[in-house]
């Protein structure tokens, strides 16, 4: 359904990303975000999804054309360390989210693993979002603090999670809830990366019910 596009960074440097459109041409949008892996088939099936939900979606290739097999954990633990984060968010992220307002419509965040950090960093940075939807990531606090999310926020989280641990969802919903923040946290008796079904990690009845709510929080906030 998608294809692959060039996007503008506010820089002026170009950046790849995977385009999903709707069926209408002023739709709200969403911009995907990868898990560590890369922009792989799963991530661009995501986007395809939502544009037959009604969205256009946009993933940012934020490897640079660089895709993880599934087994090599080693390899995508160095890609994933070696990625600027900052630079990624305030750049080619951004870009996605000017190329799909350039309709006038709203734009919305989600992401997975990597992903879902990179979603809450946007809250935090990136002032043309109306909402992120993370899913089983958040970023240090030395570089987001809940305290810095400008927009609602929806977080789906793994409760056997060694990654993005209990403990550290616990931590930022607090801080989300002292500062404020219009926020809704899920929490799934599943394991990190429920929601990827080409990995043996994958809980369809859990993430059926997790893309409902995501779906359902993005067309409240991008009418």
């Amino acid at each position: 359904m998608g294809t692959t596009i060039t996007i503008v960074r506010p820089d002026g440097k170009e950046a790849a990303g995977y385009f999903a459109p709707a069926a209408e041409a002023h739709a709200p949008g969403i911009v995907v975000i990868q898990e560590w892996w890369g922009l792989q088939d799963q991530i661009k099936g995501v986007a395809d999804r939502l544009a037959r939900a009604g969205f256009n979606a946009l993933a940012p290739d934020l490897y640079s054309g660089v895709v993880v097999p599934y087994h090599d954990r080693e390899a995508a633990g160095k890609q994933m360390g070696s990625l600027n984060f900052l630079d990624a968010t305030d750049q080619s992220v951004r870009g996605a989210a000017l190329f799909l307002k350039q309709n006038g419509a709203k734009v919305g965040i989600t992401g997975f693993c990597m992903g879902g950090a990179v979603s809450i960093l946007a809250a935090c940075r990136v002032s043309e979002f109306a909402c992120a939807a993370p899913f089983y990531g958040v970023p240090p606090d030395t570089v987001a603090k809940a305290a810095d999310v400008k927009i609602p926020l929806q977080g789906h989280f793994a409760n056997t999670d060694d990654w993005c641990t209990p403990a550290t969802v616990d931590a930022f919903e607090a801080g989300l809830k002292a500062a404020g923040k219009t926020y809704d946290f899920f929490r799934y008796d599943a394991e990190h990366g429920f929601v990827n079904e080409q990995r043996a990690k994958h809980d369809r009845e859990d993430s059926e019910i997790a893309w409902g709510r995501m779906l359902a929080f993005m067309r409240k906030h991008l009418a």
